[in-house]
């Protein structure tokens, strides 16, 4: 596949094996200004880099080969999987996020995000339930790619996974407060998933992070952190689908 060469000076300098690469992570760049970002992103002092950049054109920049470990997820956790820019593929798409005016992501952008995962999934055997956002590997720190990033159609084309619930039956959950017992089974369930396994006790900071995490992931429409009927019948479905 065809890319831009633009290389970053932040990876490590030992390859990695073929096989050890599970994982691809998505992520925005979070900066108003694409060229900074670019710049960030390759240069040795910000000490942070991504295997490719989507620029909002829709051109995929190289910019650390993938044997190679980019520096890209930090502190992390997925399962039994710790720090995992070892394990995985990072990709940059520009794009301002949270803290400056988050926009939608353009067509060609979404169009190359398609094109550059069905290689790295054919290349790598790539999993799609090992197909993440940032926020889902990092859920107390990042938000990226955020809740306008189009899990749902990416899931329509075998690139990660989704729910397979009607609109109908999940705005009837909404709001709907559950007992004890099923916050239980959804914290359960949220660990099942993948997402960290530390925090346990459903009053904790760090729950509500995680739960915000799974909320931008699989119910975009409403992010506040709390478990209802409607994330605790998604979370099920899901779980379900990995059996």
């Amino acid at each position: 596949m065809y890319t831009t060469l633009k290389y970053s000076l932040n990876f490590n300098q030992k390859k990695r094996k073929r096989n050890e690469i599970k994982f691809i992570i998505f992520h925005y760049t979070g900066m108003k200004n694409e060229i900074d970002a670019i710049n960030r992103l390759t240069g040795l002092k910000s000490k942070v880099s991504s295997h490719y950049f989507i620029k909002k054109n829709g051109e995929i920049l190289t910019m650390v080969p993938d044997l190679y470990i980019a520096w890209h997820a930090g502190v992390s956790n997925w399962k039994k999987y710790k720090n995992l820019n070892k394990y995985s593929i990072g990709i940059e798409i520009s794009n301002p996020g949270h803290d400056f005016k988050y926009k939608k992501f353009t067509k060609k952008q979404i169009n190359s995000v398609l094109k550059l995962s069905n290689f790295l999934i054919e290349k790598y055997k790539i999993r799609p339930k090992n197909i993440l956002g940032h926020s889902d590997i990092s859920p107390d720190r990042k938000k990226d790619p955020g809740e306008k990033f189009p899990w749902e159609f990416l899931a329509k084309k075998k690139i990660s996974y989704w729910h397979n619930l009607s609109q109908r039956i999940l705005l009837k959950e909404r709001n709907k407060k559950i007992n004890e017992t099923d916050i239980k089974i959804f914290i359960n369930n949220l660990h099942k998933i993948g997402y960290l396994k530390h925090p346990i006790n459903k009053r904790s900071n760090n729950i509500k992070l995680v739960i915000k995490a799974f909320q931008r992931r699989f119910r975009k429409e409403l992010i506040n952190g709390l478990i209802d009927s409607e994330c605790a019948l998604i979370c099920k479905n899901i779980v379900k689908k990995f059996k």
